[in-house]
């Protein structure tokens, strides 16, 4: 688990997120959980161990005062802590991980008789202005990310030998929009260029979706790319066309997640992953505008589960 940058000096100022992995990825720490019938959002349950591991996390600065606990968040088997190092010191980070990891062991072994932590851990350096924000929503957020992945599996796997007429595609996200009732093709040529036209594609786009229907393109003109991101942040239902496939590590992340999340968006990529730095070819681009017509003209199968769960409603929240 262990991840380093090899030209960061671990002594100086700095913020870092830290990722510790329970040992054999027990579910200890927690019991996952869904928001409660009066809407709370009461994610992890805490468990004897994990208050533990929180009063640990809180002493951090006891045993190093240049060293801020600022941010923690359980998880079943593993929890993600920000931690900011305020000055230089002489001692590396590992060396302050470590000696909160004794003590949560030390806590471990008297309340269970276990070594909670496995070896390691994983550290994200936090030197980007926005960056803490940023990841501090991420942190908190992951609690719901998990529930969500576990109970709509679907949404947040990449599916292969999806066919589509004569072509076989990988997909990931919300396939059952492949059988959406009213879709659009979204194809604006590249002599689309100035801001006013761009504006008046993304408004006919629009307002072609309030209508009902769902936008599906392969975003390769940049007025494609901006009727589609205009889409996108209006949590319209859309089909993206991807000219490269997914890796083996695939999965969304940020407000592509969300996307899954809402069953708002599906992924489409007709060719295998590389990663090649290339420029898509006239016939690929071709070959995918194709693809997105044909999308467009797929009609719902009969008791479908997009007609069964009530999704080709435009005002459905998913």
């Amino acid at each position: 688990m262990k991840r380093r940058n090899g030209f960061h000096d671990y002594r100086s100022r700095c913020i870092y997120m830290i990722t510790l992995a329970v040992e054999g990825r027990r579910p200890v720490l927690g019991e996952l959980r869904g928001p409660d019938k009066s809407h709370v959002e009461t994610w992890i349950k805490p468990t004897p161990l994990s208050e533990q591991v929180l009063r640990c996390w809180r002493e951090i600065p006891t045993h190093y005062p240049k060293v801020k606990a600022m941010e923690i968040q359980l998880m079943p088997d593993h929890i993600h802590g920000i931690l900011f190092v305020t000055e230089q010191v002489p001692y590396h980070l590992g060396q302050v991980v470590n000696g909160f990891k004794i003590g949560c062991n030390a806590a471990a072994r008297e309340l269970s008789g276990i070594t909670l932590w496995e070896e390691g851990y994983h550290d994200r350096i936090l030197s980007h202005e926005g960056q803490l924000v940023t990841m501090v929503r991420y942190l908190h957020d992951n609690p719901r990310r998990l529930w969500l992945k576990r109970h709509h599996p679907e949404f947040f796997t990449v599916q292969h030998e999806v066919r589509i007429g004569n072509t076989r595609v990988a997909v990931a996200g919300n396939r059952f929009l492949l059988d959406y009732p009213i879709k659009v093709a979204v194809q604006c040529s590249r002599s689309i260029n100035s801001e006013e036209a761009i504006a008046r594609e993304v408004s006919r786009y629009l307002a072609l979706a309030r209508d009902g229907a769902m936008l599906v393109s392969a975003c390769i003109s940049p007025c494609e790319k901006a009727v589609m991101r205009a889409a996108f942040d209006a949590e319209v239902k859309e089909i993206v066309l991807l000219e490269n496939g997914f890796s083996p590590m695939w999965k969304p992340g940020g407000k592509q997640f969300d996307a899954c999340a809402r069953v708002q968006s599906l992924f489409v990529a007709p060719w295998s992953y590389h990663s090649d730095c290339k420029t898509i070819t006239r016939t690929q681009c071709l070959q995918l505008n194709e693809l997105a017509k044909e999308i467009a003209t797929i009609l719902p199968q009969h008791d479908s589960p997009v007609q069964a769960n009530g999704l080709h409603n435009r005002d459905h929240a998913g």
